[in-house]
């Protein structure tokens, strides 16, 4: 859910900021985190809109970069903003650039202007602009910013290209077995209702299973466009109860695990590198984590506040790995928290990778084998009868 938190900001004055969380009492630890002063809570209720999953996003990591490249060149943020909104062809994304260009103008900094579209630009983009603002280096966090985001990019993408091979299989497969159930099995019902001999048990069953199929098709049809439409505008509550369902298998439940962790060590990491103190960094860092994770993140937050170590604290609330709180105490000794946070992401990235191709390589010939067996049973139940004629003749 989202909350909008009116509060004061130090020498900003009032400023209106948007917070994602699960109830009030997480947004405002979130919002005092950040170092505001909160006046006042409210949730944000919208409508769900039916074309949302398929609207374009805006392109922050190619606005980012665009956005490096002109500051690094001389111009100044406003002719930048202006820059960007001439080459625009999208009305929406163009009411953006003009929205950021008005308030610059206007006198705002930067983050005060991008704080003004939180569904466009997320909290963890506005704190590093914001703590960029202070030593007057944009380009340069924003670079952190990109690199951060390919990074994050990269394991999805290894994620979803280890899927769709899966996918593509089980669909195929699938549409396979309907035809021969749906088309195949009863003409060879009809043929054998003409010859009028006793079919095998389960040939019998095949026979019934098609006939229902083929007698209901188009009601079939209307259910399976009905429960693609519905699985992608309920997307992100099928990915929720997806992960959930996932989080119970143990060894995926595990890596699972790992992958929160290492985009927590990450993200915290590139707060930390860009000047962001460690207890606001780890309450904006809180609206990434899963729901179940909050709460001991939050234990974790108290813990350091009362003066314990990074390590002893994250280690305390099961926030770490074996290498992680290894890796956390070397940051503690030689001061380098970011860089440690950094490795810690990377190594479990890698580690997350070597399982994936794995699994993809046991899964995929497995799959194969199940669905040929599928078919394959399929195919021998219809010529059963036959088999069995041509034995009888004999």
């Amino acid at each position: 859910m989202q909350y909008e938190i009116r509060a004061l900001r130090g020498a900003e004055g009032l400023v209106t900021v948007a917070v994602e969380a699960p109830d009030e009492t997480s947004a405002l630890e979130q919002a005092r985190a950040q170092g505001l002063a909160v006046l006042s809570a409210r949730q944000r209720r919208a409508l769900p809109a039916l074309a949302s999953p398929f609207a374009a996003r805006f392109p922050l990591l190619l606005f980012s970069q665009e956005l490096v490249a002109l500051l690094s060149a001389g111009l100044s943020l406003p002719e930048v903003v202006e820059t960007l909104a001439e080459k625009e062809t999208r009305p929406e994304f163009r009411r953006i650039f003009a929205e950021l260009r008005q308030s610059l103008y206007e006198g705002r900094s930067f983050s005060q202007a991008l704080d003004r579209f939180p569904e466009t630009f997320p909290s963890l983009y506005v704190a590093t602009v914001r703590a960029a603002e202070r030593t007057g280096d944009i380009a340069e966090a924003l670079g952190r910013y990109i690199a951060y985001a390919e990074r994050l990019e990269a394991v999805r993408r290894k994620v979803i290209s280890a899927s769709v091979y899966p996918i593509v299989l089980l669909g195929v497969g699938g549409l396979v077995v309907l035809f021969l159930l749906g088309y195949v099995v009863p003409r060879f019902a009809g043929v054998y209702e003409e010859v009028g001999r006793d079919l095998p048990w389960l040939s019998r069953v095949l026979i019934d299973w098609g006939k229902l199929i083929n007698a209901n098709g188009a009601l079939l049809a209307v259910l399976v466009v009905v429960a693609c439409v519905a699985g992608a505008l309920g997307f992100s509550r099928l990915k929720e109860v997806t992960g959930r369902v996932a989080q119970q298998i143990p060894a995926v439940g595990a890596r699972l695990r790992v992958y929160r962790l290492a985009r927590f060590y990450r993200t915290l990491g590139m707060l930390l590198r860009g000047g962001t103190p460690l207890v606001t960094a780890l309450g904006m860092v809180a609206g990434i984590m899963p729901a179940a994770m909050r709460p001991r993140l939050a234990a974790a937050t108290q813990r350091i506040r009362e003066g314990a170590s990074i390590s002893a604290a994250m280690e305390a609330a099961d926030l770490t790995t074996p290498v992680a709180v290894r890796l956390l105490r070397v940051g503690e000794k030689s001061g380098e928290m970011a860089e440690m946070m950094d490795r810690i992401a990377v190594f479990h990235d890698e580690e997350l990778a070597r399982w994936i191709d794995l699994v993809t390589k046991l899964f995929e010939p497995l799959l194969m084998a199940v669905i040929g067996v599928v078919i394959g049973l399929i195919v021998v139940l219809m010529y059963l009868p036959i088999f069995e004629l041509a034995g009888s003749l004999q």
